[in-house]
């Protein structure tokens, strides 16, 4: 009897089937798809974990460094409360407080520099009793001309 070839011959087989010198086509487009999605993803992810950082960016320092510690603290404790504590937090335009006691602060030390020096009275001056001392009675009140 002859031999009979084998019935499943390499062109019929379909193509994720490796082929007999041990190419796999699929598993290496499989592959780069799968890193390339991990990499988008990712970066997706860090975008969107970045972006009360982002939206406070344009606000106050004080406000932005609050809302920078809130999304590391939730990047590293992965609690998702405070990376919404930190977007609202973003959303919200605190008044600036600093800023008009800040002013406030140099027109007073302008002032108390400008202001000129009460007199002091001499330790002999003003009226005196029999015994020689200021009277206590009139110790806090200047004459009037």
């Amino acid at each position: 009897m002859s031999e009979q070839t084998h019935p499943a011959a390499p062109h019929h087989l379909p193509f994720f089937v490796p082929g007999p010198d041990g190419s796999d086509a699929l598993m290496v487009v499989m592959a780069i798809f799968l890193i390339v999605i991990v990499l988008w993803v990712g970066t997706l992810y860090w975008k969107l974990h970045s972006l009360p950082e982002r939206m406070a960016h344009k606000s106050q320092k004080l406000q932005f460094e609050i809302v920078a510690v809130l999304g590391l603290i939730s990047l590293f404790t992965h609690m998702h409360i405070f990376w919404i504590a930190g977007l609202l937090l973003a959303m919200i335009d605190l008044p600036d407080f600093s800023t008009p006691l800040r002013t406030i602060a140099g027109s007073v030390e302008r002032i108390a520099d400008a202001a000129p020096q009460t007199p002091q009275l001499a330790p002999d001056a003003g009226p005196t009793g029999n015994s020689g001392h200021k009277s206590t009675s009139n110790e806090g009140v200047q004459g009037h001309a």
